[in-house]
């Protein structure tokens, strides 16, 4: 019985210790989740500690999380088990999670405070206004297109965990439909969407001579090495052919980048070739954020960086609410960290809609959206250059297959359907297998005649 005793104890002990090597690489990443997200939908999308709390963060290891919130500094501190993660805050900027660098380090950078557009929203007529009329263009199934829209709110699966939508046909907005504490107010989160951004901003560097997107890349630490092939082209259709893990379930590349990294950039670019650039389609966070520093690096001044998305993106298609968030390091999240309103990420489409075009001015190169649009290799039609496709039908069979789009994780999307001369945008908290993606375009596009 001894023996057995000492036996059983043993194992114990082995189960222990490898439940600790299981848990302890996995902590920061569920302790810097709760606290990033926390934070930003307190303080920037104006949320409550309950709701984040019910939804977006009651889910595995994270809903065991404690988290205690300090509203005078607009912070957040999240505990388990063995490990604390914490954020900080900086106007304009957003929530940052505290990583490798001190608070009074990422508190001194030379963020500017960049004016917003002035002008009561409420006083402009759409789009660079909320001053919406009530005429609807001709061609639409009105009561078909509410039940569409009215089904995304079932909260049921295959309709689980939608936020809000907006339906913009022909430039004018048609539907808009919010779930209960949701509003015209209330900040989203991007998630992936961000990325998105990032090529509009790519973009703006380009139409100003600013950034040469066939060029390599130019990164330091990748001069003497194959990596020296890379470009921003290259990262923008993710085929840069970097090792790369986009597993959102465990200890993953992107994981641990979001979560464990101050400089976002620097670790998604320490990872070694493993196929030869622009030949292996690899979804990876890590591209993005490379070229948003690559963006960095090439405006040379980071207070002009920093006004850059709000003075030359932002302010230019009146998206008054918009926040991208920097990492711990100064270089914007470009994977993942945007908020806006919904009628924010509408514009956002718009401006791709009518091809990098806004009321006149055309702020994208004539030809981007083209290149946005055009498949990358190995991608099987289904990615351009940080949009995803749909010119092979796969996740969208029923949806007209020049339907480009941005995609968040769990569920955000703004959807650009050309020959219909629509934008849909859709939020939420969705699970895999949660919400029936394409029967909600394809019950909208149903509707437009």
């Amino acid at each position: 019985m001894k023996r057995v005793r000492i036996i059983i104890a043993v194992l114990i002990l082995f189960m222990l210790l490898g439940g600790i090597l299981y848990i302890n690489p996995l902590l920061p990443i569920i302790t810097g989740y709760a606290a990033k997200n926390l934070s930003s939908g307190i303080f920037l999308a104006n949320r409550t500690q309950e709701s984040m709390e019910a939804t977006d963060l009651n889910f595995s290891f994270i809903r065991f999380v404690k988290n205690r919130v300090d509203s005078r500094s607009k912070t957040v501190t999240s505990h388990f088990l063995w490990h604390t993660s914490h954020t900080s805050f900086v106007n304009g900027y957003g929530n940052i999670l505290v990583n490798d660098y001190p608070v009074s380090d990422i508190e001194a950078r030379p963020y500017p405070v960049v004016p917003v557009l002035p002008e009561n929203p409420d006083t402009i007529a759409w789009p660079m206004g909320d001053l919406i009329v009530d005429t609807i263009p001709s061609g639409i199934d009105m009561q078909q297109l509410n039940l569409a829209v009215e089904q995304a709110f079932a909260d049921t699966v295959p309709y689980k965990g939608t936020f809000a939508v907006m339906v913009v046909c022909q430039g004018q907005p048609v539907a808009e439909k919010y779930a209960d504490e949701f509003s015209t107010e209330t900040l989203f989160l991007s998630w992936s969407m961000a990325k998105s951004f990032i090529n509009a901003l790519a973009g703006i560097l380009v139409k100003e001579g600013k950034l040469d997107i066939y060029a390599s890349a130019g990164m330091d630490e990748w001069k003497n090495d194959e990596r020296r092939n890379i470009t921003i082209h290259h990262l923008m259709q993710m085929n840069s052919g970097l090792e790369w893990n986009e597993d959102y379930g465990n200890s993953s590349d992107v994981n641990n980048m979001l979560h464990k990294e101050g400089d976002m950039a620097r670790f998604a670019s320490s990872k070694p070739l493993e196929y030869s650039p622009g030949s292996v389609f690899e979804y990876s966070s890590g591209s993005t954020n490379i070229v948003s520093y690559l963006m960095r690096k090439a405006i040379g001044d980071d207070a002009e960086y920093f006004a850059f998305p709000r003075e030359q993106l932002f302010n230019k298609i009146g998206m008054r609410s918009a926040v991208f968030e920097v990492d711990a390091s100064g270089t914007f999240v470009g994977s993942s960290y945007l908020y806006a309103s919904l009628r924010d990420y509408a514009r956002f489409g718009l401006l791709y809609l009518n091809n990098g075009n806004w009321q006149g001015e055309q702020i994208l190169p004539e030809n981007w959206v083209a290149y946005s649009t055009t498949a990358a290799n190995g991608s099987d039609r289904s990615y351009g250059a940080f949009f995803w496709l749909n010119q092979a039908g796969i996740d969208y069979p029923d949806v007209p297959r020049d339907m480009f789009s941005c995609r968040g994780h769990d569920g955000q999307f703004i959807y650009i359907i050309p020959s219909k001369e629509l934008v849909i945008v859709r939020t939420g908290f969705s699970k895999n297998g949660e919400f029936d993606h394409n029967g909600f375009v394809a019950g909208i596009v149903d509707a437009i005649k």
